[in-house]
């Protein structure tokens, strides 16, 4: 078994409207709460990372998944939109909705985009990040795919 382990350094210099900062290998940004829920809104936050960590790891489970395929992409895009609940005072991230855009080269098979969409449903199933936050945020696939013109 191998385990590879991240650190992170973060600060929080003063109390909830205050801005922070999070530093790691490759990522070092300003932290607050959002203006959505009546933060300074600077930098980034944990909502919109959760995002990003779910979307990036769905995107390259399935970027792996098709190569492994053999399945020829001319483009992979997709936007991704989380939903936090706020009832009562309780704030629970509820929803993450991912829209993968798949083109094909313009030699797909009716066989290669039925694995495509195939393989879409499973990488979300297949990502870490899927698996670490399942049971608790539902995660929604608007899957598109489509064949390039000749």
């Amino acid at each position: 078994m191998a385990e590879h382990v991240f650190h992170l350094k973060a600060s929080w210099p003063g109390l909830r409207n205050d801005v922070g900062e999070i530093e790691a290998v490759n990522l070092k940004t300003k932290v607050s709460i959002p203006p959505e829920m009546d933060g300074p809104g600077i930098g980034t936050n944990p909502d919109e990372m959760l995002l990003g960590a779910a979307a990036t790891c769905y995107i390259i489970t399935l970027a792996a998944m098709m190569e492994r395929s053999g399945l020829q992409k001319k483009s992979l895009t997709m936007e991704s939109e989380g939903i936090v609940d706020v009832t009562k005072g309780v704030i629970t991230y509820k929803k993450i909705i991912h829209r993968p855009i798949i083109v094909l080269g313009p030699d797909a098979t009716e066989k290669s985009i039925e694995l495509t969409r195939r393989l879409a449903k499973k990488a979300e199933t297949s990502c870490m990040i899927s698996r670490a936050i399942q049971g608790n945020v539902e995660i929604e696939l608007q899957t598109t795919v489509e064949v390039a013109a000749g």
